[in-house]
């Protein structure tokens, strides 16, 4: 599923708790912190993604969390890694709707070996903005535009 511009469709998760703090989370062997993200499967709606995504990288299900709001739009961030030359890549990045949830149960919900191929080994709540200092680099305009739109949600 690559549309006309080369884009994978995926989503992102920005899970807040009551204090409006944002869930960040390690990747599996990785020294590189992100929120949860996925693809979207053909025969999937982004929020069926979503909610699939939650399950399997943290655990949580649709009673664990409040779905608070939505882009309205795709966000785009292209690969580096893709733009090497000689390369040929079959698609260039990813476009994603991102989704502000917040936790409606408790941090022991939260189970990052849900799955079988565990994607994060350690997770922390952080302040609204401080992904943005610590996101790789090819995705901080796609952070900075979902936090700074999905903000406006928040109580």
């Amino acid at each position: 599923m690559i549309d006309r511009q080369g884009y994978r469709p995926n989503v992102g998760i920005i899970l807040c708790n009551r204090e409006n703090r944002v869930l960040w989370a390690r990747r599996i062997n990785h020294d590189g912190w992100q929120f949860p993200q996925g693809g979207v499967q053909h025969d999937e709606t982004p929020e069926d993604a979503m909610y699939r995504e939650l399950q399997e990288e943290i655990g949580l299900g649709m009673e664990h969390v409040e779905l608070i709001a939505r882009t309205q739009d795709w966000l785009r961030y292209d690969l580096p890694w893709l733009k090497k030359p000689g390369a040929k890549p079959r698609f260039r990045g990813q476009k994603q709707i991102w989704y502000l949830l917040r936790l409606t149960g408790c941090d022991n919900d939260v189970r990052l070996n849900a799955s079988k191929k565990p994607e994060f080994d350690s997770w922390r709540w952080v302040s609204y903005w401080q992904p943005l200092k610590q996101v790789v680099h090819f995705k901080r305009g796609v952070y900075r535009a979902a936090l700074k739109e999905l903000e406006t949600h928040l109580k």
